[in-house]
């Protein structure tokens, strides 16, 4: 399997992928963090979503490769508070490193 900025690129339905987005805009006070939470978990992704100090939102997450792809549609959008600017993407191969799904400080960083 290779990897592009959009994701596999040879995937079979629930090939399994890890996307980590930044996000930026109106997206720290607005709820975006519980957004991505309810979110993620309603899909059975695993990962973590923080604040970051430069007001974007960083997100790493893993799972099925079309179940990342919602998710990656609900952060372009965001809550109903939220004004999202850009979403900047990295796809890689999943670690199998989360067990489930964290809200995460601002000053945790790395997984």
């Amino acid at each position: 399997m290779t990897f592009d900025r959009e994701g596999p690129t040879e995937q079979g339905p629930a090939e399994r992928a890890r996307l980590e987005a930044v996000v930026r805009g109106r997206v720290q006070g607005v709820g975006f963090r519980y957004f991505v939470a309810d979110v993620a978990t309603a899909r059975g992704i695993v990962g973590w979503v923080a604040n970051d100090a430069d007001g974007s939102v960083v997100c790493v997450v893993e799972g099925p490769r079309s179940d990342l792809g919602h998710l990656l549609d609900d952060l372009r959008r965001g809550p109903p508070a939220a004004r999202v600017d850009d979403v900047e993407t990295s796809w890689t191969a999943p670690t199998g490193g989360f067990e489930r799904f964290s809200i995460r400080s601002g000053a945790h960083r790395g997984d």
